[in-house]
Order: structure tokens, then sequence, then C-alpha cells
């Protein structure tokens, strides 16, 4: 029985092998995401993802993840002892990518991978190994702290939550202020992204131990993003979210951090819809940030910002897959008009965490210089 299992499974995933026009390497190994002692799913080293899902009653299984079937996805094949398995018809790109299964209709999590909030939900998540995967791997080297913070908020009556990353550094020397980066996530997420999906707090721990950034203080909160319904963007409004972060959230931070409190070492970035916030923000309050970052999250004109004085750095990004054009022009033309303004495009990746990633390492080490 277990001969004819194994030959029925082998037939199974070579049928779809060549649909993507290369040979799967069966080099597959669990997923560095799934929950402990997990065997699926799993990855290679060309980037395809397996998946095997116990549901003895179904009728169909669809993994969210790939382009594969005509439903969209991944479609499993059943097999026997109540499973279904199914790989990729391609490779993915690197870095993180949410996902989910589709039982019969129902929308679940995979009960063998860890969960992430995104998509205004907590998804299951999955890692393809990337060829640059060091430079946000643990490492040993000395390790910041990333503190859960509760914060007064008179605007929406309640207590509202940020996580706020402090350098290594940052208890050993009880005399020094630091400067402040106030990093958003993408609609769908909140505060936790950056550092569950981003890795913010390795990247930072990696660059500070190299010697490549001076350290500074990361502050993530809840952009109040997720009301806007998916392609609702016109419809959302800015001014609840900038009273909570710039007259409590800001005030709060340096209340109660060692902050270089002054808008020349205080800096807004963030991806995809939390870069249209930082673009909306910075542009209302020259007088409280002075450096400027969006990832894949629009761009600069320099018309928009009224005081280039107030300006230090403006930093625009996305994956080589999305409109790295767009993001070149306009930084072609914020350099025209004098502004320090870099660009960058993560090659081979599109609207997705390992861009934002690699964004964040190129960012990083341009914030707060001299």
């Amino acid at each position: 029985m277990k001969q004819h299992f194994n030959l029925m499974l082998l037939a199974f995933l070579l049928s779809g092998y060549f649909c993507s026009g290369q040979t799967v390497v069966e080099d597959f190994k669990p997923s560095s995401l799934n929950q402990p002692g997990q065997e699926y799913p799993q990855v290679n080293s060309q980037g395809y993802a397996r998946f095997q899902i116990k549901a003895p009653e179904a009728k169909s299984v669809v993994v969210s993840l790939g382009l594969g079937g005509a439903k969209g996805g991944t479609e499993l094949s059943k097999a026997e002892n109540g499973f279904w398995m199914g790989t990729t018809a391609g490779p993915m790109d690197e870095g993180f990518h949410y996902y989910h299964v589709t039982i019969d209709g129902g929308v679940f999590n995979d009960p063998s991978a860890l969960n992430f909030y995104g998509s205004t939900r907590w998804e299951s998540g999955i890692e393809i190994p990337a060829q640059d995967q060091d430079f946000y791997a643990l490492k040993d080297v000395p390790h910041g702290s990333v503190q859960q913070i509760l914060f007064p908020s008179k605007s929406t009556n309640t207590s509202r939550r940020a996580y706020v990353y402090t350098p290594p550094s940052y208890h050993k020397d009880k005399s020094k202020n630091y400067p402040v980066l106030y990093l958003q996530h993408g609609w769908g997420e909140d505060e936790t992204a950056w550092s569950n999906q981003g890795r913010v707090n390795l990247i930072m721990d990696n660059m500070i131990a190299e010697g490549k950034i001076k350290p500074f203080i990361v502050v993530m909160t809840y952009g109040m993003t997720n009301e806007i319904k998916y392609g609702g963007l016109a419809s959302f409004k800015i001014e609840p979210f900038q009273t909570v972060l710039v007259e409590e959230l800001i005030p709060y931070v340096d209340a109660n951090f060692r902050t270089n409190a002054k808008q020349t070492h205080r800096a807004m970035a963030g991806l995809s819809m939390g870069g249209m916030e930082t673009k909306t923000i910075t542009i209302n309050k020259p007088e409280v940030f002075s450096h400027y970052a969006l990832l894949s999250g629009g761009t600069y004109k320099p018309e928009d910002i009224k005081d280039k004085s107030k300006v230090k750095l403006v930093f625009l990004s996305c994956g080589s897959k999305e409109r790295p054009d767009g993001v070149k022009n306009a930084v072609t033309g914020l350099k025209e008009a004098g502004f320090n303004a870099v660009s960058y495009v993560s090659e081979g990746t599109g609207h997705e965490f390992q861009t934002w990633r690699r964004s964040f390492k190129e960012l990083a080490p341009l914030l707060f210089k001299d």
C-alpha cells in the first residue's frame, strides 16, 4: 500500500513539473515559518512550494499561493490517508508570502504554518529562501529590543498600541538620545507587520553590528487603514491618524524614551498604503519630519514640498515588477529641483515584503547622517 501511495504521489507531482518549462529539483525542505515539528509546507532551492493538507472528507482543496489552477492558486490532489498534496506550478518570488487554504469553498489557515496579520486577517506565512537573506538573518550579534507600548489617545477615546525598537546600546549608555523613525505598515496589516514579516529589528541589529548605520529608534503603530475596503483608497481620510501620530504618539515617545526630539532627527517611512500616509502627513506637517521614505507607496513631485530647506532626504523605492520607471523619474525630478533624493529598485520582486526588506536595508544608512 505504501509503495502504491508513493508511486501515485510521484506521478501526480511529475504531472505538474513541466508546465513552467523547468524540471523541479527534489531538494524540498520544511519552510522556516512552519509550526514546530511540522514537515509541510516545503520549499526547494528553485523557489517552488509544496503543500500537504489533511482534509479526508473534502472535494476540493486549493492553496492561494501560486498561479496554477483554474480557481487561482495551487490546486491540490487527493492522495491517501485523507491528505491532499500539490506543488506550485512555478517558482515563487524570494522572501515572505501570505497564503490560505480554501476547502470546499471555506477559507482556512494552514494548521502547519505560523500565522501573520495581513489582508485584514491572520494568514498563514511561508518563506522562500532568498539569495540575499543574510541581511535579515538571526545572527550572533548584540540585539536590540522590540517592546509593546500602550499610549493614551484622547482623539479616539482609547489606549492605542505601538511597538518600539530600541538599539542594543540603548540600555547601556543612559546619557545618549536617539533619532526616531516612524515606520508604517500597508493596508490589511497592523503594527506587528514590520517586525514579524519585515524582520526590521534583525536588519537593524545586523547593520548596527557591521557599522553600516548609526543606531536609531523605530516606532511602529497601527495606521487605522483597515476600515477602508480594498480598492477604496479614495475614501480614506488621513486626519484621524495624523492626529494620533503627531499629537499623541510622538509626544508620548519623546516623553518616555530617550529621543532627540527635533524635526531634524525625526523620519517617517511607510510601505504601500503606509507610504500614502507618509506622503500626506509629511506634506501636511513639514515641521515634524525631515526624512521622508515611500516604499512602493507613490512618489513626490518637487511642488508637493513647500519648504525644501526642511527636508534632508527623500527616498523612493519599489520592486522591479512594479513601476520602477516612475520611481526613478520622480527622483530625477527631485534632484533637478535641488532635493537630496535617492531611488532604489528591488530586482525580481513585486508588491511584497522582500521588496520592503531590501528597501529598508538601503534606506537605513541614509537616515540621520550628519
